[in-house]
């Protein structure tokens, strides 16, 4: 069966029974007295969010397209899914902001698989529900490719957002995780057929607690590669020359690279995808293993910002939007 099959009404109908099954599980997960952000959701001409009194309301846009940054043939339709609404979340985890819901706009062929559509929207469902943010709205429309516009919307005490803003000469560069396994897994699809099943987390709990870290100066998402994402830290009279013992890799990104020919560091700092968080300290930080305990997550210094131009990153050294 083809999404022409069904129509637009009974599509938006069976996001709406799928949306509510799974805030079903969702609430058995947390528990009957778990509330979410949405006052009204899905099926009228806009959602309505709930925010706190002296918060600031984050947005943000992002875009999964066909035969650019997924192939059906690669990958199963609902990684597809979860990758869509990860790559929005990551933004708020940026920004320091607790997720409050999304809106998602599909467009996607008439003659697409029914099946295929069910995947998508089970992926994202999922994904959204698991980190707070509830699909609460959208649009669907007729395209001669398959894409996810994914718009998040995340809440943030007013004035104590992060952004990417302020690094100068002498503070020290930070990055959660490791790096370089979203890297692989495209490499390995593309070249080797093996299917993308790794989906990245957004570090949205470590985003929230960084906001509120002392010294606290800048930060960022790694999305598009480390050295382009570093670049847009620093700007354009900043440097910082990233030594490869310091670059934290994901467990087996330096052998699978190996085996593909490929550089493991390369790799890891152009690859793009990890949304790790990115950021900048100033004054007499904790050490990287302080940081990890109070993020709840594995911190790495990087090194400290210099004058100069070439940041070490820049759009050429990561993902290419055009």
């Amino acid at each position: 069966m083809q999404l022409r099959d069904l129509g637009e009404f009974s599509l938006i109908a069976r996001i709406e029974r799928a949306a509510q099954r799974e805030a079903h599980r969702a609430s058995g997960r947390r528990g009957p007295g778990a509330r979410g952000a949405v006052s009204l959701g899905i099926g009228d001409d806009a959602a309505l969010l709930r925010v706190r009194s002296g918060e600031e309301v984050a947005v943000s846009v992002d875009a999964l397209v066909e035969d650019v940054h997924f192939r059906f043939a690669n990958e199963s339709p609902r990684n597809i899914g979860r990758r869509a609404i990860v790559s929005g979340l990551s933004d708020l985890a940026a920004m320091g902001a607790r997720p409050l819901g999304c809106v998602v706009g599909l467009a996607a062929p008439p003659s697409l698989d029914l099946g295929r559509f069910d995947g998508l929207a089970a992926g994202m469902l999922a994904e959204a529900q698991l980190h707070g943010a509830p699909i609460c709205g959208g649009n669907l429309t007729r395209a001669r490719e398959t894409s996810l516009h994914v718009t998040v919307l995340g809440a943030v005490a007013r004035g104590r957002a992060m952004t990417r803003a302020g690094t100068r000469v002498g503070d020290l560069v930070f990055v959660t995780g490791a790096l370089g396994r979203s890297a692989l897994a495209r490499v390995r699809a593309e070249h080797l057929g093996a299917r993308m099943r790794h989906v990245p987390q957004p570090r949205l709990e470590a985003g929230r607690r960084l906001a509120r870290l002392p010294g606290l100066v800048a930060c960022i998402d790694v999305s598009d590669g480390l050295r382009a994402d570093l670049g847009h830290l620093l700007g354009p009279d900043l440097a910082l020359e990233l030594e490869p013992r310091r670059v934290p890799l994901g467990r087996g990104v330096a052998a699978g690279a190996r085996r593909l020919g490929l550089d493991p560091l390369e790799l890891a700092c152009s690859g793009g995808e990890d949304y790790e968080l990115l950021f900048t300290l100033r004054g007499r930080p904790p050490a990287a293993e302080a940081l990890a305990k109070r993020l709840g997550l594995p911190v790495s210094c990087l090194g400290v910002v210099e004058a100069g131009s070439g940041a070490g990153g820049s759009e050429s050294a990561g993902w290419r939007h055009f």
